[in-house]
């Protein structure tokens, strides 16, 4: 019975995320934040069933605490992302921080850190494609929340194409923070388990985000750049799980 639960709230995932472009206002800002929740509740839910409660919170200990420190430093200094403040539209803050930011980081490092174990044998390879696999999803993921009005930069000087209001020093943050915090994780270890359900949420997540910046969100240079930057990650581990 346990083990429809992570499954049951990743069908919930999927069918919020696809009314995201349905909504708009306070409507499509509390989507967002339950959006996040349930991600949150399907990879712990996963873990909690296939790797045990001890791995899985010091997994949410570490993944939530990283995500929030790097955005308290972030968004108090501009280290390392770049200027930028938080609007008041995603609920109440901890250190300046949205409560759910933590939550985000936490939900998809998990299909990440699966992503890097898979496609990677070493624990250092595996920090590394794992924190790239995690730092290529803001490609998406900042464009449209800076779009929505969640975040701002305030210093931008030069962005990548299709989204002049993020500073490349964000990108580069992020991959700092993930490769680290990916790191962390592989003192974990590795335990084989049915992992269907992160590895569809990874790729969910991949193919969405290209499908909706080309068609609902009227960002086609966002979607080719994600598609390309994150492909780099999905298309070979898309082919490692077809190969079985």
């Amino acid at each position: 019975m346990l083990r429809r639960v992570p499954v049951v709230l990743a069908a919930a995932t999927v069918l919020l995320q696809i009314g995201y472009p349905l909504v708009t206002g306070e409507v499509r800002d509390r989507l967002t934040v339950v959006t996040v929740a349930v991600f949150f509740l399907a990879s712990t839910s996963h873990a909690l069933v296939h790797r045990g409660a001890r791995w899985t919170a010091l997994f949410v200990l570490i993944t939530t605490g990283f995500g929030l420190l790097a955005e308290a430093v972030g968004t108090a200094t501009g280290v390392p992302f770049g200027q930028y403040d938080y609007a008041d539209s995603l609920g109440p803050k901890l250190l300046s921080v949205p409560v759910v930011i933590p939550l985000a980081w936490a939900m998809f490092a998990y299909p990440c850190l699966l992503v890097g174990q898979r496609l990677a044998r070493t624990a250092v390879g595996a920090a590394a494609v794992g924190g790239a696999a995690l730092a290529s999803w803001d490609l998406f993921l900042d464009p449209q929340m800076v779009s929505a009005g969640h975040w701002r930069f305030t210093d931008v000087q030069a962005s990548l194409p299709g989204a002049p209001g993020i500073p490349l020093s964000n990108y580069l943050g992020w991959l700092l923070v993930a490769v680290v915090m990916l790191g962390v994780l592989q003192l974990l270890g590795r335990r084989s388990a049915d992992d269907r359900v992160p590895a569809a949420l990874f790729l969910w997540t991949y193919a969405s985000s290209v499908l909706a910046n080309a068609a609902f969100f009227g960002r086609p240079v966002v979607a080719l750049v994600g598609g390309i930057g994150m492909g780099l990650v999905a298309v070979p581990y898309a082919l490692s799980l077809r190969r079985g």
